[in-house]
């Protein structure tokens, strides 16, 4: 294991798409980079990129404790590690920072200990420590996942996304936490709005399971977090209500938010004004947000196993040309 060197790309994703609330993810092709390898003296981890700002650098960065978690699972002695990353993926801004560090530290330490430990492993790990399936499962198997979570065991069914599909994602300047917004939520909901969403979710999972693209709009909506989360980001009621008014198949709150995502039709000529639309929106409100295009991805983790010959070569050298920024 000491001479190997694992460099791991891993996409974004976002979770929920209305209505299946912990339960519906869909990778993006946006990603993070985890390099590890074993250290030859003590534990050091580098971060790179602004998007790491307050990521802890010592051993309880979660990427450590993780690899550890893997290398325990696997019997192995847990070594000192040179951890580096970078990302693209803004934190706590509901795109599945936190799942794609635990799956991308997962796939590291796993490749760095020779691959002991099965893809549905790693699953059940990632969502244990997730508390959810959703995001993970997305990033894990790539494409749109459909997953379940008891408590005691994660289950999952992927299906690939529509060729023609596109991702718009306003991103916010502000930062949303996933515990302020899951406080948002109440401890109970009526049968009415349960049901609501039952069929909502199963309808929208038969839309992209079909490819019926133009059920999408009526299959997104929402009753169970969505409405309860907008008052904690001005402007989502009004896109949601009208991002389908300017070219969206569908939109909803990317995860637990406060990013807002669209799914759009690839030959859209209505891109552009729906992009104006939801930056305008927000601005209205005082919020910056940032629009970015994206497509589903449909591949999880991307494994390199180097040789430690090469360790002149550093992670951002590696990754040169990949990078968005």
């Amino acid at each position: 294991m000491d001479k190997r060197r694992v460099i791991v790309k891993v996409p974004a994703s976002t979770a929920n798409l209305g209505p299946g609330f912990d339960t519906l993810g869909m990778a993006l092709s946006l990603y993070a980079w985890i390099d590890m390898s074993v250290a030859r003296g003590e534990t050091r981890i580098d971060l790179y990129g602004g998007r790491m700002n307050g990521v802890p650098r010592d051993k309880s960065n979660l990427i450590y404790k993780v690899a550890q978690m893997v290398f325990k699972e696997a019997g192995i002695e847990a070594p000192e590690l040179n951890i580096a990353m970078y990302s693209d993926i803004p934190l706590t801004r509901g795109l599945g920072s936190s799942a794609s560090a635990i799956v991308g530290a997962l796939t590291a330490a796993n490749a760095l200990a020779g691959s002991p430990l099965s893809m549905e492993r790693l699953f059940h790990m990632a969502t244990a420590l997730e508390g959810h399936p959703d995001n993970v499962g997305a990033s894990l198997f790539g494409g749109i996942v459909v997953a379940s979570w008891d408590g005691n065991a994660a289950n999952h069914i992927r299906l690939d996304p529509h060729p023609d599909l596109d991702v718009l994602v306003a991103i916010p300047e502000f930062q949303l936490s996933t515990e302020k917004a899951r406080h948002a939520l109440p401890e109970q909901f009526s049968m009415k709005d349960a049901v609501y969403n039952i069929s909502h979710s199963s309808m929208l999972v038969a839309a992209l399971a079909t490819g019926n693209l133009e059920m999408i709009r009526h299959a997104m909506k929402d009753r169970i977090h969505q409405p309860y989360r907008a008052s904690l980001i001005p402007g989502m009621s009004l896109i949601l209500e009208e991002a389908c008014d300017y070219g969206a198949l569908g939109a909803a709150l990317s995860g637990a938010g406060p990013t807002l995502l669209s799914l759009v039709e690839s030959g859209s000529s209505r891109k552009s004004e729906l992009e104006q639309f939801l930056i305008a929106t927000l601005e209205k409100e005082g919020i910056r947000a940032e629009a970015i295009w994206l497509k589903p991805c449909l591949i999880g983790p991307e494994v390199d196993l180097l040789d430690r010959s090469i360790e002149e070569i550093s992670l951002m050298e590696w990754i040169k040309g990949e990078v968005r920024a």
